[in-house]
């Protein structure tokens, strides 16, 4: 008989270990598929774009040396180690942002900054439009190079896939996302393995690691070098979805997986195709291809559009994300919203933002038809978001992390500098296409900000309309309804006083249940909330309950889970003998709200067209009932 010990310590380090090791790579194959493809159209924009220049030695170095140091002070300093320490609960991303100032929000600056936040937040709309046409058009422009038979299908073919792409999107990722990350894999080895040969060949472009070259190609060009960084910004397209994503993955992994791989096969192939122009001039056209012997062209193709295509996928996942927060945070009106993961809870379907950003990118493609004209466009909005998201982040410093004015200062300010830079750099493209992603961005603003007003209005109206309980409860002692059996569960969205819909309710129908539960659902600012915390139960008289359930942005509304939780707390009730009641506002304008008339007509229109709270809650609808009022606004 033999007897094995086991080390217990052993295990669960390993078991850590395995856990890490599958952040990387899913985050590998979610998080650095945008910035992942830029090299498909990053560095051939500099040389055969809008705003192209010579092929030269001098030339290469520069641009080399400029998208180097941008990946290592934008992506590498300011985002992963600057950037992601200011997250909310450990979620990143420019609304988690925005949900830490809105603390303040009364206060003037930070209001003013919650308004900037929110712009940059609807700016990733049209980020999110514009990254997969020029994602999989670039990849699939890599069958030109083979052949020209093929230059006329580009497009169409481009169409087919992005449509289908559109399509799948109802089945999640929770699946496919498995295969996502060896995928990337493949894909970064081998853009590396692809740079490596013209770098042996051309060792001189390792002397562009260094910043000499960057600053000679702007002492040499002035003007002229300063719009070539509106090209090779395109280098670090993708470094704001490193923050976004964090919540998904942590910053470890993230950090880990850009340094390990992402980072050096990027470097790599940068290098090599810079090594390419200096040996063919001629290949400026389309470098990365060429890095391709003839046999290999035909695979890299099938294996840049995959690449393109999970970058494309991250995007769009990450525009039903923001959707979602924003409905949460009470920044957009309710949407569709469909979870597609039963374990993951980021992996949301959102049918109406799918078919606009499909309707939208399948236009851009017809409209722009090359990935050099989309890259005239891309890139207005990204450096906005990184400017905004620069300037929160300096707030966050000095009010989360108690840094001192010069230290956050000095930061914010070598930064700063750097995004500016860019973002002057991108003005020019405003008239190239660059006004699209803006236009974009302006529309999806006036619609959060329309919503947030119209409700704190109408939630002021209705708190008007209030009645402070104990003056309620007088009058229910004085002339009492009748009472039936069961529970009758008002939903109401403040906490105090008799809720309109009750006093409406009791008014017209003359009856209550035995039991009230008065229940407010609350969104915080944070991402999750604590189940201790989450719920709470207050007994009134008359059978009267009052329940509060608090949810996080990054949580979905459940009031039957909620309403079970609070049978801890003292709550009895049978779910086959509850009612819910909704109130089914009719707004009408008397423009007496403060907003401008069409903002009035627009806030009306989106109430009317909002999905409907019981899917929203959770709630059976066959446990409804409706009660409509009406309000003048």
């Amino acid at each position: 008989m033999s007897v094995t010990f086991t080390d217990s310590s052993t295990e669960v380090r390993g078991r850590g270990h395995s856990r890490a090791g599958l952040l990387i790579l899913s985050a590998l194959g979610i998080v650095f598929g945008d910035i992942g493809t830029s090299p498909l159209y990053a560095l051939r924009e500099c040389f055969a774009g809008t705003h192209s220049i010579p092929v030269t030695l001098a030339n290469v170095l520069g641009v080399l040396s400029l998208i180097f140091w941008s990946l290592i002070l934008t992506v590498s300093v300011k985002y992963l180690l600057f950037v992601m320490r200011a997250d909310n609960g450990g979620e990143g991303g420019i609304l988690a942002l925005v949900a830490l100032l809105r603390s303040k929000a009364g206060e003037p600056l930070h209001a003013a900054l919650v308004a900037i936040g929110l712009f940059g937040a609807a700016l990733l709309y049209g980020d999110g439009m514009i990254t997969p046409a020029i994602s999989v058009l670039s990849a699939v422009e890599g069958l030109q190079v083979a052949t020209d038979v093929f230059e006329p299908f580009v497009v169409p073919i481009t169409v087919v896939i992005l449509i289908l792409l559109f399509l799948f999107q109802h089945r999640g990722t929770s699946g496919i996302g498995k295969v996502f990350g060896p995928i990337m894999i493949v894909w970064f080895v081998t853009i590396a393995i692809a740079g490596l040969p013209p770098i042996f060949s051309k060792p001189i472009v390792l002397s562009s690691l260094s910043p000499v070259p960057a600053v000679t190609f702007f002492e040499a060009h002035g003007l002229r070098a300063f719009l070539t960084l509106g090209a090779v910004f395109l280098a670090v397209t993708g470094a704001e979805a490193l923050y976004a994503d964090m919540g998904h993955f942590g910053r470890a992994p993230i950090r880990t997986a850009w340094f390990a791989l992402v980072l050096p096969a990027l470097v790599i192939n940068y290098l090599g195709q810079g090594a390419l122009l200096l040996s063919n001039p001629d290949a400026q056209q389309n470098p990365f291809y060429g890095l391709a012997p003839d046999w290999g062209v035909y695979p890299l193709v099938v294996v840049a559009t995959i690449a393109a295509v999970i970058a494309s996928q991250a995007v769009i996942s990450g525009a039903f994300s923001l959707t979602q927060q924003a409905v949460q945070l009470g920044y957009s009106p309710r949407f569709d919203v469909h979870h597609t993961s039963e374990h993951e809870k980021g992996q949301v379907y959102i049918p109406e933002i799918n078919w606009l950003l499909m309707i939208a990118t399948v236009g851009l493609v017809f409209g722009f038809r090359s990935s050099t004209n989309l890259a005239a466009a891309y890139g207005m909005a990204v450096t906005t978001t990184m400017v905004i998201t620069t300037l929160l982040a300096y707030v966050v410093a000095r009010e989360r992390w108690r840094w001192s004015v010069w230290r956050a200062g000095l930061v914010t300010a070598a930064f700063l500098t750097i995004d500016l830079a860019f973002f002057g750099a991108n003005i020019i493209k405003i008239q190239h296409g660059g006004w699209f992603p803006l236009l974009v961005a302006a529309g999806v603003y006036t619609v959060m900000s329309t919503w947030k007003t119209g409700r704190q209005f109408v939630a002021k109206r209705l708190a008007e309309s209030e009645i402070p309980l104990d003056t309620f409860f007088e009058r229910l002692a004085a002339r009492p309804p009748v009472r039936v059996s069961g529970t009758g569960v008002f939903m109401t969205g403040r906490a105090q006083g008799a809720p309109p819909i009750l006093v409406h309710h009791l008014k017209h129908n003359k009856v209550l249940h035995t039991q009230v539960v008065l229940l407010t659902v609350s969104i915080l600012d944070v991402p999750d909330v604590a189940p201790e915390t989450a719920i709470e139960v207050h007994r009134l008289a008359h059978g009267f309950y009052r329940v509060v359930a608090r949810y996080g942005f990054m949580q979905r509304p459940d009031v039957p889970d909620a309403l079970a939780s609070a049978k801890v707390l003292g709550l009895e009730l049978q779910p086959e003998d509850t009612t819910f009641y909704l109130a089914h506002l009719t707004l009408f304008v008397n423009n007496r709200i403060g907003m401008a008339g069409w903002r009035d007509k627009l806030f009306i229109f989106l109430s009317r067209n909002a999905r409907r709270a019981t899917n929203f809650f959770q709630i059976p609808p066959d446990r409804v009932v409706e009660i409509g009022m009406q309000m003048e606004l």
